[in-house]
């Protein structure tokens, strides 16, 4: 596994978030599609929640031949708890690039990872590398998110007019 090209990618989707996020109007950022759906300032705060709380916590465990039992998560449940669309963008853009940059620091820190270190979560087995690799697909599901949630604000705003002369999505 390319451990350097995955930090790279984490620190590339960093500024990418970044740049579909910031100078959003407020309106834009707490709109949402439907009632199901996230807005812009929740994936944001979902995306820093999942800084501090899953993905770097998860891999320090692994790494680390952690006796502590599997953190339990629950994002959806965050999203209400955390009032997320009712937070500030700027602040919670922020607090996501910060602690995305201090888990990129720790991982610059870290010695010799061994990424075929296996964990026994709750489900089953899981290696070091398989939750490395699952942060990086973690933030291109929320980028496409970020883009489709433009794309739809965009097309409910212009309505009547349509946007398919642009080509297929």
């Amino acid at each position: 596994m390319d451990a350097a090209y995955l930090k790279r990618q984490l620190a590339i989707n960093r500024d990418r978030i970044a740049a579909l996020a910031r100078g959003i109007p407020e309106e834009q950022a707490r709109w949402k599609p439907d009632p199901e759906s996230w807005s812009i300032l929740e994936v944001v705060n979902h995306l820093a929640d999942e800084e501090e709380l899953d993905f770097s916590v998860r891999l320090k465990m692994i790494l680390e031949k952690s006796e502590k039992p599997w953190p339990l998560i629950d994002p959806g449940e965050w999203v209400i708890e955390g009032q997320y669309n009712e937070q500030d963008l700027y602040e919670s853009l922020t607090r996501y690039m910060t602690l995305r940059n201090a888990n990129l620091d720790w991982l610059d820190s870290v010695e010799n990872p061994d990424w075929d270190t296996v964990f026994e979560a709750p489900f089953g087995e899981i290696k070091a590398g398989d939750i490395f690799v699952s942060w990086v697909t973690h933030d291109l599901m929320h980028l496409r998110q970020l883009v489709e949630l433009q794309r739809l604000y965009l097309e409910d705003r212009v309505k009547p007019f349509r946007l398919d002369y642009a080509g297929d999505w």
